[in-house]
């Protein structure tokens, strides 16, 4: 089963770290990513722009609305995601729990839904 592991954090968090500890969790989420290649795991693991370069569209009753930023306000900001091929959600929580990320923000762990006659 597919799985997509949603890594929220707060980019101010991510914006604190001396030069050192950013490589450092860069390389380790590079190194983590691999790891996860090898075992026929990862389908694609992707970071993502700050939410300051991020646009939220609605559509309502045939009208576009384009706003700033993410739709919600919240703390946690969606930073990344990794899409895995897991047997089941016991070891999609075991794959998000080696996410180094998981140590300064959450990962969310969420079954992807095959649509029907795709």
């Amino acid at each position: 089963m597919k799985y997509v592991l949603l890594v929220y954090g707060q980019e101010k968090d991510l914006y604190a770290l001396t030069p050192q500890r950013s490589a450092k969790l860069d390389a380790d989420s590079l190194a983590y990513d691999r790891s996860l290649d090898r075992q026929g795991k990862l389908i694609i693991a992707q970071a993502l722009q700050s939410v300051k370069t991020s646009k939220s569209l609605r559509r309502r009753k045939g009208k576009r609305l384009v706003i700033d930023g993410p739709f919600a306000e919240t703390k946690e900001q969606l930073l990344g995601f990794v899409m895995i091929e897991a047997e089941n959600l016991d070891e999609a929580l075991a794959i998000a729990d080696g996410i180094p990320l998981a140590e300064i923000g959450t990962v969310e762990v969420r079954a992807i839904y095959d649509v029907p006659g795709s």
